[in-house]
């Protein structure tokens, strides 16, 4: 009954396009954000980069948000970064890589994209590679293989990880629009590297994307899109969903269809990465107290 489900967002989201008070406050500009983000310096020396990790299912706009990160810094519409897909097949990264952004300043963070989640036990990114990777046991270039996560002594298998290795964020993308409709055991994956990430004291955000598929009358409108009922319908059923708290779940306008950048996308774009930079600098100054 998927069509049906399709057919009620699209009712709701009409009866529902917004409120005159927003939901939640952000910048009105990216002046303070952009600053924040081309200033700042992993506080703990021996970390060279502060380690994103990126997870989530296929066609989420994992890969996409990459690219618009870059362009965001760059000022320019680029996707030099990380290859994307428009088809709607399966996943279209398949390999462990660590993206460096490329702006006018050296970026002292990276981002690592994952193979997309997928129902099926034989399909999509293995959870317990994942988990490996989250430890810093997962070597550049590793190809993703569904059906056998990596095992100790696998080429692609790094033995003795440094805290440079290591993730020190995990953030969860997931299309706004399919929320609801994501399979349960989808869901439960999510649920399972959670899980993993919370023992290893890893911090985790989320971020919505396609808010303009999802919800045509928000468009790039930064005040318009938190002013959005259905929007902040889709951030409740995930937070129920998956156990992130409100207040970890952001939306994200991605570039995809633009030919230049735009002030309120890279709004909602550097308002996500300060956060997200912020609680890998939490997970780094924890390790430091303990």
């Amino acid at each position: 009954m998927k069509w049906f489900k399709i057919w009620l967002m699209s009712y709701v989201n009409y009866i529902s396009a917004g409120s005159s008070k927003p939901w939640r406050e952000i910048p009105e500009n990216k002046t303070d954000d952009l600053s924040f983000v081309e200033n700042y310096q992993p506080k703990k020396k021996m970390v060279k980069h502060l380690r994103i990790l990126l997870h989530g299912p296929v066609g989420a706009g994992k890969s996409s948000f990459i690219n618009s990160v870059t362009s965001c810094l760059q000022g320019r519409i680029t996707c030099s970064n990380a290859f994307t897909d428009a088809t709607s097949g399966g996943s279209f990264t398949t390999q462990y890589k660590t993206h460096k952004i490329n702006s006018a300043r050296s970026c002292p963070f990276v981002f690592n994209d994952t193979m997309g989640l997928e129902e099926g036990n034989n399909d999509g990114v293995h959870v317990e590679d994942i988990k490996l990777a989250m430890k810093g046991h997962v070597r550049e270039n590793y190809m993703f293989h569904p059906e056998s996560p990596l095992s100790e002594g696998d080429k692609g298998y790094n033995p003795c990880p440094t805290l440079d290795d290591k993730v020190h964020i995990l953030v969860f993308v997931v299309d706004a629009g399919k929320v609801s409709l994501m399979d349960d055991k989808v869901v439960k994956k999510m649920r399972d590297v959670r899980r993993a990430a919370c023992d290893l004291g890893i911090p985790q955000l989320a971020i919505l994307t396609k808010i303009d598929e999802a919800c045509p009358m928000a468009k790039t409108n930064v005040e318009n899109v938190y002013k959005n009922n259905y929007l902040k319908q889709q951030v409740d059923m995930f937070s129920q969903l998956v156990g992130l708290p409100l207040s970890c779940i952001f939306l994200v306008k991605n570039y995809s269809s633009e030919i230049v950048t735009n002030d309120d996308i890279d709004t909602m774009i550097l308002n996500t990465l300060r956060q997200i930079i912020n609680y890998g600098e939490d997970f780094l100054d924890n390790l430091e107290q303990n």
